[in-house]
């Protein structure tokens, strides 16, 4: 049932989970962002250097960073993210940050986690274009890695296995706790404003936690996008098709995180929105058949920005350098 919400069950849900039952903050249908526990931290460090490598790709210019840049909210802030050669790809690259909450991976749900998702973009035509062979290729010829998956993993080959597991653990640490609504959720009254408790009882109100709700206020589960209403778009993603073949779930896509959102436009899978303001009024006509007002959007966007979190210190890692020195040609000639 997760992945088919009928519109009876979509309504029920938005009655139960926003019309206020719960008076105590510990009962509320968003819960705060736990700090990362049980990380290895050299299998992190090593995933940290591979997530910035961007000898995995084939030009050797594109890294994990390149779309999911941590200094722009974990994206890069553009409709469609620039692969191999100038490609553009199809959808909106989503945010890496608290990825480590999703139910699935990708905005299909293609991928079951963050080690099975890490291994795509490297093999992908338009995005990285490299192949796990030449990446383990690539990497088997650096001195430097090869020293360090032996110290993590204990092995004396490098595999795509390893090198996936790595990216995971590091993703993983790519919390973002201690947003100011979190800490009112654990009990600090003064942490947000009125206004921004009026955006949240609105935003609850309204029926926008049957989907946006959980530590990471969303990620855990598909809906179809344009429930009340179709959703024009001349983007070709088809959500949930793609990977099922069902019909029944053309244009479902994974409901998006609203942790950090006000970094992470523009917004939708297809990046059509631009701004907060856009984004919860075009939300509020084609998932609930509700047309905010300027004030209660307004209400609704402030409430949103207390969701921006602590993001994690990244010092940049020194990548080991190359055996061959030979310096690379420009792949965009």
């Amino acid at each position: 049932m997760k992945q088919k919400h009928l519109v009876g069950l979509f309504a029920a849900l938005s009655l139960a989970l926003g019309a206020g039952i719960a008076t105590a903050t510990g009962d509320e249908p968003i819960q705060p962002v736990k700090p990362p526990v049980g990380i290895n931290q050299a299998k992190a460090e090593l995933g940290k250097k591979l997530y910035f490598e961007p000898r995995l790709s084939k030009s050797g210019f594109i890294s994990c960073n390149s779309c999911h840049n941590l200094a722009r909210g974990g994206t890069d802030n553009i409709p469609s993210s620039i692969g191999d050669r100038w490609q553009q790809g199809p959808i909106k690259a989503p945010t890496v940050l608290n990825s480590s909450l999703n139910f699935v991976q990708f905005w299909d749900g293609r991928a079951a986690d963050l080690k099975e998702q890490a291994g795509g973009p490297i093999a992908n035509p338009m995005e990285m274009a490299s192949s796990h062979t030449l990446a383990i290729e690539v990497l088997s010829s650096i001195p430097g890695y090869v020293s360090e998956f032996r110290q993590v993993f204990g092995k004396n080959a490098i595999d795509i296995d390893q090198v996936t597991d790595a990216i995971a653990e590091f993703e993983r640490t790519l919390v973002t706790p201690n947003s100011r609504f979190d800490q009112w959720l654990l009990g600090s009254a003064n942490a947000i404003t009125a206004e921004e408790k009026a955006g949240y009882d609105l935003f609850k109100n309204s029926g926008c936690t049957a989907c946006h709700n959980g530590e990471a206020v969303g990620g855990n589960s598909f809906q179809r996008m344009g429930l009340v209403e179709p959703y024009k778009t001349d983007n070709p993603a088809e959500g949930r098709f793609a990977v099922t073949g069902d019909d029944a779930e053309r244009f479902n896509f994974k409901v998006p995180t609203l942790r950090n959102v006000e970094l992470t436009y523009p917004y939708f899978h297809d990046g059509a929105a631009n701004t907060l303001p856009e984004a919860v009024d075009t939300m509020g006509r084609i998932q609930l058949g509700k047309k905010f007002t300027a004030r209660e959007n307004a209400q609704i966007v402030a409430f949103l920005k207390t969701l921006t979190g602590e993001r994690p210190v990244i010092v940049l890692p020194q990548l080991p350098p190359s055996a061959d020195k030979t310096p690379r040609p420009n792949p965009f000639n």
